[in-house]
């Protein structure tokens, strides 16, 4: 029963950052154009995962992104701004982005 706690404590552990930042990027409007596992509007959070794997500065490019907008890395579509994305929510954002797999 202890073992079966610790495990389930384990686990919960690491699945709560993980909803936390599904969360803000639901109350954020990020989920209206992408998905974790598949392409949209927008590209995949696992797709921009890969693009930007073992890039150093790839969170601080992506919280700019989040914030200020893009064009042409994905295509013709362009990601507008998202004036109500703080800075630190950017950076989570970002961190939680480049952890899908």
């Amino acid at each position: 029963m202890k073992r079966t706690l610790i495990t389930l404590a384990m686990t919960l552990s690491v699945a709560a950052p993980a909803m936390a930042d599904l969360a803000l990027a639901t109350s954020k409007n990020c989920m209206a154009c992408h998905a974790v596992d598949k392409k949209m509007v927008g590209p995949s959070f696992k797709d921009v995962a890969a693009k930007y794997a073992g890039q150093k500065d790839a969170a601080d490019k992506l919280a700019v992104k989040i914030v200020k907008g893009g064009s042409g890395v994905w295509g013709p579509v362009p990601m507008p701004a998202n004036a109500q994305v703080n800075e630190a929510d950017s950076k989570k954002l970002a961190a939680w982005v480049l952890t899908q797999k």
